[in-house]
């Protein structure tokens, strides 16, 4: 609507107070969605195609929620539900966001959360195309557009079952398996190449793309991978795994992203003050 009324991303960006790449990542995320043009560009300026003055009639129609949405950008939350998605790493999700995000609840309880634990792809896309409103990034991904803070490194270690908790390093990454969450996932060879490993390793893996599929192939002894220390401590403590080198580890930065707002909420700035 926004684009519609200034006619340029510059003035919609101004006007709602995102940057121009930004809205820009959202129309076309918009596009791609409802698989159709919804403007013609030109050097005067952005016109909607004539499913983008549909799509405009239709969200003028939604004006009818005013009252709801006024109430929303004064920070009265206690009225009116507001939906927020988080995503990043489930084990970052798991043992940092979700109790940061929980903590919120007690102060704002009509906040209601996704919270989608994704390792197969970084969370700067969702972000982007405006899925999602805050994410975990590594840090040497975060981009000049977005807003960010730096949380507590994490911390890996690598995780075998319990029955192997006599042997050596050496004969463990000589002869089993790395259990990893997909082909592109390189935190277990990037542990091994920091701790001078990667060369006797069996470059061979099993992949499972859920934390508690892959834990669980590990305790079962089908192989070993790396864990964040959050994550695995838990583990540890029921007998089930084990730290197979231990007094080695290895730490990422990270930090949780969001695009900038000119006006943030309360309860917005409480949740990024909740996630550690």
């Amino acid at each position: 609507m926004a684009v519609v009324r200034q006619t340029t991303v510059h003035g919609a960006a101004r006007e709602i107070g995102l940057t121009q790449t930004g809205v820009t990542q959202r129309i076309r995320a918009l596009e791609r969605q409802l698989g159709t043009t919804l403007f013609t560009r030109s050097r005067k300026g952005m016109h909607p195609t004539p499913e983008g003055e549909a799509l405009f009639r239709y969200c003028q129609s939604a004006k009818a929620l005013e009252g709801q949405l006024l109430s929303f950008l004064h920070n009265d939350v206690h009225d009116a539900t507001v939906r927020l998605t988080l995503t990043g790493p489930s084990s970052i999700m798991r043992c940092r966001v979700i109790p940061g995000a929980s903590e919120v609840l007690n102060t704002w309880p009509n906040i209601k959360f996704t919270f989608n634990l994704n390792d197969d792809e970084s969370a700067l896309k969702q972000i982007k195309g405006g899925t999602a409103q805050l994410g975990i990034l590594n840090r040497d991904e975060v981009v000049n557009e977005l807003d960010s803070k730096l949380l507590k490194p994490v911390v890996s270690i690598l995780v075998g079952p319990a029955a192997w908790k006599k042997r050596s390093i050496t004969d463990i990454v000589k002869t089993e398996t790395i259990v990893d969450f997909n082909a592109s996932d390189d935190a277990t060879f990037a542990f091994l190449k920091r701790h001078d490993l990667f060369e006797l390793c069996n470059q061979e893996r099993h992949l499972a793309n859920n934390i508690d599929a892959l834990a669980s192939l590990v305790a079962q002894g089908r192989g070993y991978s790396v864990l964040t220390r959050d994550l695995a401590e838990s583990l540890m403590a029921q007998g089930k795994i084990v730290d197979i080198h231990p007094g080695h580890e290895m730490r990422s930065d990270v930090a949780l992203v969001w695009y900038p707002r000119h006006e943030m909420p309360d309860y917005f700035g409480a949740l990024i003050k909740a996630i550690k």
